[in-house]
């Protein structure tokens, strides 16, 4: 059997492409929710809220360009305090990461509206899917896209290129199918938000809870075996030749 304790994790497309599909749906229809619900805010789209801070900067408001400015930092901080916690976690890494999106997911609804500048009511759905970067990575350790579609467009039409000039990176053709899934999650969510409001982060919450389950039943069932990654795995986007973070939770057994 191949070594798989460098590998991405989880390590195999059979297990890593459905969760990359399901939580990129998860992302379309949390930030499509949040979009609705916070004038226009993008929750995950930081392409977006980069222009729309540069607009108000020029503009000279300050409301917005504090509203937009914080927004991308968290969503940074997010994706920091994901990769450190994805290094901790080891192996169990997907399901520990997708049951802290679960709940910042319902907790958002606990957090008052805030200000203007400052829309607290929109800090931990931000928060929560600048942490979903760091769940999965692709064979080249590179983060997945999931929560945004520009590098996917991107990587799809750089992939369609390296096909005629040459053999294309492995996960090209997984590209398209993350824009489906990144779209229709955003069709889904935003029929969640006519129908029920805010109340609608109540379902992604409760499908990232259920795919934390999934993933942790699947972690313990299919341990040493190709479909979950070994003892430890690089951090997304990290050096190629960088070793592996031994921990203390992914040494256990």
């Amino acid at each position: 059997m191949p070594d798989e304790s460098n590998k991405a994790f989880p390590a195999s497309p059979v297990t890593r492409v459905p969760f990359a599909l399901m939580l990129a749906g998860t992302a379309g229809a949390a930030d499509s929710i949040g979009f609705l619900e916070f004038s226009q805010l993008f929750m995950s789209f930081m392409s977006g809220n980069t222009t729309r801070f540069g607009v108000a900067v020029a503009g000279f408001d300050w409301d917005g360009t504090t509203r937009f400015a914080s927004v991308i930092a968290l969503f940074c901080f997010g994706a920091f305090l994901g990769t450190l916690i994805a290094a901790w976690a080891g192996r169990f890494r997907l399901s520990v990461l997708l049951i802290i999106q679960a709940i910042l997911f319902a907790i958002g609804l606990l957090v008052p509206f805030g200000t203007t500048a400052f829309p607290l009511h929109a800090y931990p759905i931000v928060l929560a899917l600048g942490i979903q970067n760091a769940t999965l990575q692709d064979e080249a350790g590179r983060s997945l896209a999931i929560t945004y579609v520009t590098g996917t467009v991107v990587r799809f039409g750089a992939g369609v290129a390296n096909l005629i000039l040459h053999k294309p990176a492995p996960s090209f053709w997984l590209q398209a199918p993350l824009w489906g899934a990144l779209s229709t999650g955003a069709v889904v969510g935003g029929f969640l938000h006519g129908w029920f409001g805010e109340r609608a982060f109540l379902f992604p919450a409760g499908f990232a809870a259920l795919l934390a389950v999934i993933a942790l039943v699947l972690t313990i069932w299919l341990k040493d075996t190709p479909y979950v990654s070994g003892i430890a795995a690089p951090q997304p986007d990290a050096h190629p030749e960088a070793k592996p973070t031994a921990t203390a939770p992914a040494a256990a057994g």
